[in-house]
């Protein structure tokens, strides 16, 4: 895939935001606009918001439309919760830890360093009450979030140089967003955050030296490559990442009981769909990287994943530790789940899959 077609519409996260039109009403069907972090028409994510606000429309019979905007039409890719709060957009579809410095707590929602698979994930937020935490957190700025899509297991970034221990991260200017930020702030990198269509610029100027963004898919669309040769992986920082959709609760509750329903379950819906297509995609794609590329896939040495694996607990104890409840709560539910979650993951789906790869070729 062209990177400069995604690039040329991502749009800068210093870029002025458009003034956005009041939403259509017309004969009881309306009109809501989604602003996403995404770049349009961009792999699994993007082309994930878009299916999802299709189907919000075909399902509602046009009562609900969506209108989606990719990055940077109407606001900055990382003022995309912002407009939802001001009343700018109904629907914003991006990363809860891009909004950290809002609550600390929002981080737990989307990849958390060493933490959660993606279906443990699901299963916190679902049935052992991440939901409920999460509404709470988000009922202080009047919005409402919704798991919308599933990356899988991410890669662990673009390197220019191999990494032979954590000497090789002290000063390294890396973007990295979450939770995950900082682990590698305490292994001495510089981190830093930017939407997706901003990296390449910044790895090309030389502003960064290293980056992850998601995995194999999308990376291949944004052409890290043609700068770094050295792909890490699996990520030790975003186990499983989970995108969200959020609404204006408000103009949420105002909708008829069969419309909120829709909203919902078209959310879960693309959280799978999301799934499928990574699974899908990725390998292609890393095929792709490697053989038509020259990319070099490493895994991190066991220094970086040991002194990740101790700045992690050191980083949720801090937030088991917090002053603000509601971080508390989130972590303190969190940490309870995983304990509960891993062990159907390690005891049953990991063994089975060491046999696996043992035994079955086919």
């Amino acid at each position: 895939m062209d990177r400069r077609s995604f690039i040329k519409k991502a749009g800068l996260a210093g870029a002025a935001a458009t003034t956005l039109a009041a939403p259509a009403i017309a004969q009881g069907n309306q009109t809501w606009r989604m602003v996403t972090t995404w770049p349009k028409n961009f792999p699994g994510l993007g082309v994930g918001a878009q299916r999802l606000a299709d189907r919000i429309t075909t399902a509602s019979d046009g009562r609900l439309t969506i209108q989606v905007y990719a990055a940077g039409e109407l606001v900055p890719p990382l003022q995309s919760l912002d407009a939802v709060i001001d009343g700018s957009a109904e629907m914003s579809h991006g990363a809860a830890y891009y909004w950290q410095n809002k609550s600390q707590g929002l981080s737990f929602f989307t990849g958390v360093p060493y933490g959660m698979t993606s279906r443990e994930l699901t299963a916190w937020v679902r049935y052992l009450g991440g939901q409920e935490i999460w509404d709470e957190i988000y009922d202080q700025f009047g919005v409402q979030g919704f798991l919308s899509g599933d990356t899988g297991t991410q890669a662990g970034g673009w390197f220019r140089n191999e990494l032979t221990g954590v000497s090789d991260v002290q000063g390294l200017r890396f973007r990295t967003p979450g939770l995950g930020g900082r682990v590698w702030e305490k292994l001495g990198a510089s981190v830093t955050n930017m939407a997706a269509g901003e990296i390449f610029q910044a790895l090309q100027s030389g502003t960064l030296d290293a980056a992850e963004f998601v995995g194999p898919y999308n990376d291949l669309a944004l052409g890290f490559y043609q700068i770094a040769k050295n792909y890490y992986f699996p990520s030790f920082i975003e186990p499983g990442l989970a995108t969200e959709l959020v609404v204006d609760k408000a103009k949420y509750q105002e909708l008829p009981q069969n419309l909120q329903a829709i909203i919902r379950d078209v959310c879960q819906a693309e959280y799978d769909s999301v799934a499928a297509d990574f699974q899908a995609n990725d390998t292609r794609a890393m095929q792709t990287l490697i053989n038509d590329h020259g990319v070099q896939v490493r895994r991190f040495p066991d220094e970086i994943l040991e002194a990740g694996a101790n700045a992690a607990k050191e980083i949720i104890q801090g937030l088991l530790d917090s002053d603000d409840a509601l971080t508390k709560k989130t972590a303190e539910s969190f940490v309870e789940s995983l304990r509960v979650v891993r062990q159907k993951t390690e005891g049953t789906d990991s063994l089975f899959m060491q046999a696996r790869e043992k035994y079955f070729e086919i």
